[in-house]
């Protein structure tokens, strides 16, 4: 168990520093003068700038350092939890992500909470059931993992904040404004859940231990709840790991369409902006959240399947 809880640590040490350092590269790498684009996009003029205009940008931002010390501080500043400067904000990258970061994380882990309700009661009522429910509702997961969730998200807000009026049109940062929203991010990976936990559902309602439940008395819903479900949850927890980081990724689609505020709008407004500090800012909070949420469903296995304790 140590060896592997070495191991994995040993990745999320990687994959983290990867990050980082692809997110350094875009900075540094991308064609022309840093300081000239900074200060033609502060003054909305396009146009050569002399070294004295130059001084203070560069100086500001250490533009002018060699790449690899420009790497090291930038690396440095990464432990020490600064992420650099908004070009176009003059604010910590940390201080802009933080004070937009709540509404995220609670719709990105609502989200997943009606993901996993959804791919849950479909499972247990359906699978398994008569032939034509299985396939209706196997075609129905497919159509739901399939669909963008910028039109699922156009099409939720037209029928039920504009033709019905149940839900606000601007989703600000109250409970009902948070409906929307996660079911926009929740309804397709519920059917990317839902699908792969299935075939496991259904291969568990074959082993012995079911025949002996019910010999038991035990009723379907209850071998279904109580036994079956258990052994088909690690395909999901699998998936988990993935979904969070897709799920904080595509929250920059919901949080537009809906007007919510969070990391999604500063992410659009510093792209457009070109603040790449901001844009980097953001790409490591998501690869953090990646290798936390990996770490932790990695945790949660051994939970589901006291096996995975043993050693091989």
């Amino acid at each position: 168990m140590l060896q592997r809880t070495l191991k994995t640590i040993l990745g999320a040490v990687i994959v983290v520093w990867a990050a980082a350092t692809i997110t350094f590269l875009i900075q540094t790498l991308l064609p022309g003068d840093r300081a000239t684009l900074l200060l033609n996009q502060q003054t909305g003029q396009v146009q050569e700038r002399t070294p004295e205009e130059l001084a203070p940008i560069n100086a500001m931002f250490g533009f002018e350092d060699p790449l690899a010390i420009q790497y090291l501080d930038f690396l440095g500043g990464l432990l020490r939890g600064d992420l650099g400067i908004s070009y176009t904000l003059y604010q910590p990258v940390t201080t802009v992500i933080g004070d937009q970061i709540a509404p995220t994380v609670i719709l990105t882990f609502t989200a997943l909470a009606v993901a996993w309700a959804l791919a849950l009661v479909l499972l247990v009522l359906t699978a398994r059931r008569t032939p034509w429910v299985s396939r209706l509702f196997s075609g129905l997961e497919a159509a739901a993992a399939a669909l963008p969730q910028y039109w699922l998200g156009i099409i939720l807000l037209v029928v039920f904040a504009l033709w019905l009026g149940i839900f606000p049109v601007v989703s600000g940062s109250g409970p009902a404004g948070l409906v929307l929203p996660a079911l926009t991010l929740g309804i397709p990976l519920a059917g990317f859940l839902a699908q792969v936990m299935r075939t496991e559902f259904e291969r568990a309602l074959d082993e012995p231990f079911v025949l002996t439940a019910r010999a038991r008395g035990l009723s379907d819903s209850g071998v279904r709840i109580r036994h079956v479900l258990r052994h088909s949850l690690l395909p999901g927890l699998s998936l988990t790991g993935w979904a969070v980081g897709a799920q904080f990724s595509a929250a920059v689609i919901a949080e537009n369409v809906f007007a919510r505020p969070g990391l999604g709008r500063v992410l659009v407004t510093a792209v457009n902006g070109r603040d790449l500090p901001v844009v980097c800012g953001v790409v490591m909070l998501v690869a953090v959240i990646y290798v936390i949420t990996n770490l932790v469903v990695d945790t949660a296995y051994t939970l589901v399947d006291p096996r995975l304790k043993e050693p091989a």
